[in-house]
């Protein structure tokens, strides 16, 4: 596979101290002390922490749809995006069904709710709670399959919905390929539209750090450290086990890739801190896809598999599922056979993607399934909503592992992935330049951190849009407003 990109001049690596990653890290944690030390201090800090979520997710939408868009109608064979598809939903219920089953495995072995003999009858719920508790009561097997379908071209936008705009967008997408030249202006569109948009996000990613420490420092000023420690064990074993499942589980599949895991989450490491300061994987999609796109995976690759992951390839969520189910069975002393506990796995396959994008999504679904089987009391869910939110942390963080994972799997499946390229990318080495001279050479990080540079002076001719460079704006995988590819946007 050739995938053209765009170089400039090499630029003198920035040093570690000047990476956004960095400042990321230090705000990380500069909160958890102001929430610890200061806990009234920490609680004022979420609107800054919800601020620049809203920010990052109100152009998730527009770059879903822009990508898949661009991705679709620019290639040749329509039926192969349609083979992507469903090899991508192949591979993410095999890949949730093996993280349910890790999490059923552990808990089985460990059995930490022995012995807390909790009476459900006597466990009540808080308004914040009661709510959740009755919309995760409210959901079907189904609702995921009717989320799909929206009542109007706009509301997805403005609600958020992904699996909506993907749905708009791949019908827009094959429509736009199938008019053919006619549709040559609005192709043209929507790729200079694309590199607009990752530009806005450049601007956006520069605050960063300090969504990281307002919303570090409201989580731990809310919660407290004592909630930690109250439930250690239990989250003790959610983080080992989803530690064990990314470097075992999705090591393995990378084995087979000839891919190494621990560079690749080295080249994700912002997005990573990113997801960790927010306690939500949503911020750093975008970099995510930007990313792949710089590695090597072909752009309708990318932009069908990653935003779809999103909703439906959920591994950390899956593994959460497991092991509160069955703890709280153990809590409350329910005893499950080997047959009851593999009938919660199917019902956990179904209500997992129900409550995908949905505010509170794995507490939700925990109550759907729960509320589904009847075997198990759902009061019990009292039992792990106060550490519930020190879990979404690493729920999130697995689910981008495992959606990075998936999009390389995917593209090599589909022969999709210039797997050279990924390799020298994730490793750091000089990467010359596919479109250059071959004497033009510069490391990943040059090539990308190029984009800072003011390109005032430059003549639009020479930045070819849509050529399968990130974003389309010839310096790759550069967030829009100029960030290298270390900023995780």
């Amino acid at each position: 596979m050739d995938i053209p990109h765009t170089d400039t001049a090499p630029v003198k690596p920035k040093r570690w101290y000047r990476q956004l990653y960095f400042y990321v890290l230090v705000a990380i944690v500069l909160g958890v002390l102001v929430g610890a030390v200061w806990p009234s201090v920490g609680k004022a800090m979420e609107p800054i922490g919800t601020t620049f979520v809203d920010l990052m997710k109100m152009l998730i939408g527009p770059v879903v749809f822009l990508t898949i868009v661009g991705g679709i109608a620019s290639v040749a064979d329509l039926k192969k995006v349609g083979l992507t598809g469903i090899k991508a939903l192949t591979y993410f219920q095999v890949g949730t069904i093996v993280a349910m089953i890790t999490g059923l495995v552990a808990i089985n072995l460990f059995r930490l709710g022995d012995g807390v003999n909790a009476d459900a009858s006597t466990l009540e719920t808080n308004d914040d709670v009661g709510e959740l508790v009755e919309a995760g009561e409210e959901q079907h097997w189904w609702d995921f399959i009717l989320r799909v379908f929206p009542d109007s071209i706009a509301a997805p936008f403005v609600e958020g919905q992904i699996l909506q705009i993907i749905f708009i967008a791949v019908i827009f997408g094959v429509a736009l390929n199938a008019v053919g030249p006619v549709g040559a202006p609005v192709l043209n569109a929507v790729q200079r539209l694309t590199a607009i948009v990752f530009k806005v996000l450049g601007y956006i990613m520069k605050l960063a750090p300090l969504g990281a420490f307002g919303a570090m420092a409201y989580a731990i000023g809310e919660y407290g450290l004592d909630t930690l420690t109250s439930l250690g064990s239990l989250i003790a074993l959610f983080y080992v086990t989803s530690a064990l499942f990314v470097f075992v589980g999705l090591g393995a599949v990378m084995l087979y890739l000839r891919l190494n895991l621990f560079q690749l989450l080295r080249y994700l490491r912002e997005e990573l801190l990113l997801i960790l300061g927010t306690s939500t994987a949503e911020p750093a999609l975008p970099g995510l896809m930007r990313k792949m796109e710089f590695a090597g995976v072909e752009k309708s690759t990318v932009g069908l598999v990653v935003p779809t992951g999103y909703s439906f390839n959920l591994d950390g969520a899956a593994i959460y599922l497991s092991l509160a189910s069955l703890y709280i069975a153990q809590a409350t002393n329910t005893e499950l056979s080997v047959g009851e506990q593999i009938g919660l796995l199917a019902v956990m396959l179904l209500t997992s993607k129900g409550a995908a994008g949905v505010a509170g999504g794995g507490f939700i679904a925990l109550t759907a399934t729960l509320a589904s089987v009847g075997t198990v009391p759902a009061a019990g869910i009292m039992l792990v909503f106060g550490i519930d939110k020190f879990m979404s942390e690493c729920r999130a963080l697995v689910n981008f592992c495992g959606n990075a994972v998936a999009t390389l799997f995917i593209a090599r499946w589909d022969g999709t992935l210039d797997h050279e390229r990924a390799r020298a990318v994730f490793r750091g080495d000089t990467v010359a330049d596919m479109d250059a001279p071959s004497d033009v050479e510069h490391t990943s990080a040059d090539r990308a951190r190029a984009a800072e540079a003011p390109q005032d002076d430059a003549e639009p001719a020479a930045v070819p849009v849509g050529t399968g460079t990130a974003a389309g704006t010839g310096a790759e995988p550069a967030s829009g407003g100029g960030a290298r590819p270390s900023v995780g946007v």
